[in-house]
């Protein structure tokens, strides 16, 4: 363990956040209700200043899978070139988490995106709306109970002709 992990321990208490290792990627796993306190403290005290992504996966047809959605938010220590994942899992019908926008602006684009693309809705959000597909469109293309063909695929999605282009 690192002594950044020693000290989110003791301040967290060691049944709330379990630590995996894969390669060379450490991995933080806690409660959704916690999530932002532990984000909150790694970048307050522990100078993990940049938010390098979030997103989400789906695991729903994943052996072995307890929980429906995984969210995960790739952090870094830019002085020291420490990077730390924060994973958090969600489950139907409670797809919400606090927003990290008043901790790293660039979270903006990244919330709006899983918003879109997964249906997890982050409270607190400035402007969550749909980023990629239009805001007619009723689903969430990554979700594994997408349909790939047939009515629900492309069924709200405008006519645009060659003329209007």
């Amino acid at each position: 363990m690192t002594p950044t992990i020693d000290k989110l321990r003791q301040q967290f208490g060691d049944d709330a956040i379990t630590v995996t290792q894969f390669r060379d990627n450490t991995r933080l796993h806690i409660a959704p209700a916690r999530v932002v306190e532990l984000l909150k403290a790694l970048k307050e005290r522990h100078g993990f200043d940049m938010l390098v992504d979030l997103s989400a996966v789906d695991y729903l047809y994943y052996p072995d899978a307890v929980d429906r959605f995984g969210v995960i938010y790739a952090i870094l220590n830019t002085a020291s070139g420490e990077r730390l994942y924060v994973k958090t899992m969600l489950n139907e019908p409670e797809l919400k988490l606090p927003s990290v926008f008043s901790l790293w602006k660039g979270a903006d684009w990244m919330e709006r995106e899983v918003f879109d693309l997964f249906g997890i809705r982050f409270e607190g959000h400035p402007d969550l709306r749909r980023i990629l597909m239009p805001e007619a469109f009723t689903t969430h293309p990554l979700r594994k109970d997408y349909p790939l063909r047939g009515r629900g695929e492309r069924h709200n999605f405008p006519v645009i002709t060659r003329a209007e282009s």
